[in-house]
């Protein structure tokens, strides 16, 4: 059994990150064009101030276009957190579950017409957190099946409304291991 488990949404497509480079690039040149116009002249404070704004909202934009979520579990001292991630740095507290209890599957209706798949970890009698969301059945269920494994709790596949199913993970192991 392992000691912790890393979900992790897919990588960010490859055009993204010259976009967040340029943005991060812009923001460090409003920063010291700031500081020196500030140092030369008497600038005016609503100068440097929008200035500032401007900054600051490049480097938001630049973080929404290279971050990552994560959800660390840490199954020996039994807590879970959700992290975003810019490079080496991560934003997230940890959380304590006193009871894994399962993990469920469902489909949740886009405005589209199409549908997203979520799984949830269910603990502590009836709280959830939801863990991934993934647009293909197979790839979420198999996210879903892995958890339950690794955690050693049931696995609920609510994708059918009103007609949820317990699903035998004897029988998927027999399926996975033929494959």
């Amino acid at each position: 059994m392992k000691h912790s488990i890393i979900i992790s949404e897919s990588d960010r497509p490859i055009w993204q990150i010259p976009i967040a480079a340029f943005l991060f690039t812009a923001a460090l040149g409003f920063f010291i064009k700031v500081i020196y116009e500030a140092q030369l002249t008497n600038v005016n404070t609503s100068y440097v101030i929008n200035n500032l704004k401007a900054a600051i909202l490049l480097i938001i934009l630049g973080i929404s276009f290279c971050s990552k979520k994560r959800i660390h579990i840490d199954i020996v001292n039994s807590r879970f957190r959700p992290t975003i991630e810019v490079g080496p740095i991560k934003i997230g507290k940890w959380n304590t579950i006193q009871d894994y209890e399962y993990v469920s599957i469902f489909h949740q209706p886009l405005s589209n017409g199409s549908y997203i798949f979520e799984v949830n970890l269910w603990y502590d009698s009836n709280k959830h957190f939801k863990l991934y969301e993934e647009y293909d059945y197979k790839e979420a269920f198999l996210i879903a099946y892995d958890l339950s494994e690794e955690l050693d709790i049931d696995l609920l596949d609510a994708t059918v409304p009103n007609d949820y199913k317990w699903k035998d993970k004897e029988e998927w192991k027999d399926k996975i291991n033929s494959v």
